[in-house]
């Protein structure tokens, strides 16, 4: 990995804060959380790119959605997100 600045994170430390983006975008964590989400994503520019990423997915779905999906059609989503982010943490 490149790493910007500090000690390169470890892969799984990259796991556990790829992990949380989401949660982080969402703003659905504590304040010591967020601050160390902060810190790991000023310091490691591939997680910055996902996050980059996943919050711009958040926002171009968020505005071009107005109603809400049957819930199969999510349930089915759900499990191809989770699946793609299993092969992304494998891969």
């Amino acid at each position: 990995m490149n790493h910007e600045h500090g000690t390169d994170p470890s892969a799984s430390d990259c796991a556990e804060f790829l992990d949380r983006i989401v949660y982080f975008i969402d703003n659905e964590l504590d304040e010591a959380d967020c601050s160390a989400v902060r810190v790991h994503l000023d310091s490691c520019n591939p997680c910055l790119e996902k996050y980059d990423l996943q919050r711009t997915v958040k926002s171009v779905v968020a505005r071009s959605c107005a109603e809400v999906a049957p819930d199969d059609l999510r349930q089915r989503v759900l499990f191809k997100i989770r699946a793609v982010q299993v092969q992304i943490r494998e891969g």
